[in-house]
């Protein structure tokens, strides 16, 4: 079996038949020729059904991740909000205390009112897992490293307490790709991501997927959802992310070296009042993440020793890294999360989270540097 950097850079890379090229076509059509008899032996009808470009991207993300089948959504979004919708009504889920904004949003705005019940659970804790399971409850949601704080959950762990009560498992693995690891290998039945961060990887395409470790009737009732309701990824920004997959290898293998420089700075200086980041072995799931992750990714935040008006301040003088939301592209962004989630954030008002590019990393820190001091 070909490493996984030999099978990233050969993503959807076979020679067409007919010109040779190396590079796939896009399909853009929409509607597709019925034989006489009114069959489709080409295995193309409608374009919200399925597309040609969408499905080489859909096969790529499967393969890659080590699973059975997938579905390509118009966003990460769309594709989270699809796998909630798939748990029947009345069903109890158990949500990371630290995830992302957008996912604690979209149950508890969306989703409650309709009979889904939410607890929130510190996932570095086993034990807090287990005891917060009902006999109703339908679906276990991971993050690991968690965003914003990058604390890190046993998967292994949470796999086997899944199966013992025959929960759903669903790993958001959006940070990590499976570059960096591979949620299946521990038991999860369904993978999340959002293309639009390390998989697109340039900051130029909006996407979202759902892998499913197995064939099950969960995964045809999302599949289901997903032609009724349309949320597919267009064929260009499927080609988009098929690019950008090819490169995934070396952009994050630099990106997460330079992490691991500018936690390392940051660590040093007394403006920073703590690093979150698993790469350092002061953190305290830095073990656990060597056992169960290739390298310790690119992202990383940290607390400014001033409170929020001090985190502003550094995040306003930097001239390097830019300020922005998202993560995964070419360019380094810091952003104050605080802010971003609104008045309902858990975040502290001190953190500023950093998702690092492929800059040099002498450049960064010395930014990172220069914006400490002038703060």
């Amino acid at each position: 079996m070909a490493h996984l950097l030999t099978s990233l850079a050969h993503a959807a890379c076979n020679p067409d038949s007919e010109t040779g090229a190396l590079v796939p076509p896009i399909h853009p059509a929409t509607t597709y020729e019925r034989d006489p008899d009114g069959s489709y032996p080409k295995g193309y009808k409608y374009s919200r059904d399925g597309n040609p470009t969408r499905r080489q991207l859909e096969n790529t993300l499967a393969e890659l991740e080590g699973g059975i089948s997938c579905r390509a959504f118009s966003s990460g979004m769309a594709a989270s909000n699809a796998v909630i919708q798939s748990i029947p009504i009345g069903s109890h889920v158990l949500l990371p205390d630290d995830v992302y904004h957008g996912v604690r949003q979209l149950i508890n705005e969306q989703f409650q009112g309709r009979g889904i019940q939410v607890t929130a659970v510190d996932m570095t804790h086993l034990d807090d897992i287990e005891n917060a399971i009902r006999p109703n409850t339908g679906m276990i949601w991971v993050e690991t490293p968690s965003n914003p704080l990058l604390q890190i959950t046993d998967l292994s762990g949470v796999g086997q307490i899944a199966s013992k009560n025959d929960i759903l498992f669903v790993v958001d693995g959006t940070w990590t790709t499976p570059f960096l690891q591979r949620p299946f290998e521990y038991g999860a039945d369904l993978v999340v991501h959002s293309l639009t961060k390390y998989l697109g990887g340039h900051s130029d395409t909006l996407g979202g997927a759902v892998i499913t470790r197995a064939d099950s009737e969960r995964f045809e009732q999302l599949s289901k959802y997903q032609q009724q309701s349309g949320a597919v990824l267009d064929p260009f920004s499927s080609w988009l992310t098929l690019r950008g997959i090819r490169t995934l290898g070396v952009r994050l293998s630099h990106q997460c070296s330079t992490a691991r420089q500018v936690a390392t700075f940051l660590e040093t200086r007394s403006e920073v009042r703590v690093v979150h980041y698993p790469g350092l072995s002061s953190h305290p799931g830095h073990e656990l993440a060597a056992k169960q992750m290739d390298d310790f990714g690119a992202m990383l935040s940290f607390e400014a020793d001033g409170g929020q008006d001090r985190a502003m301040a550094i995040a306003a003088a930097v001239k390097v890294f830019t300020r922005a939301t998202s993560l995964g592209g070419t360019e380094s962004l810091i952003e104050h999360r605080a802010s971003i989630e609104g008045p309902e954030t858990k975040t502290s008002p001190s953190l500023l989270r950093v998702s690092i590019g492929l800059e040099h990393p002498k450049d960064l820190i010395e930014d990172l540097e220069r914006s400490l001091i002038k703060s």
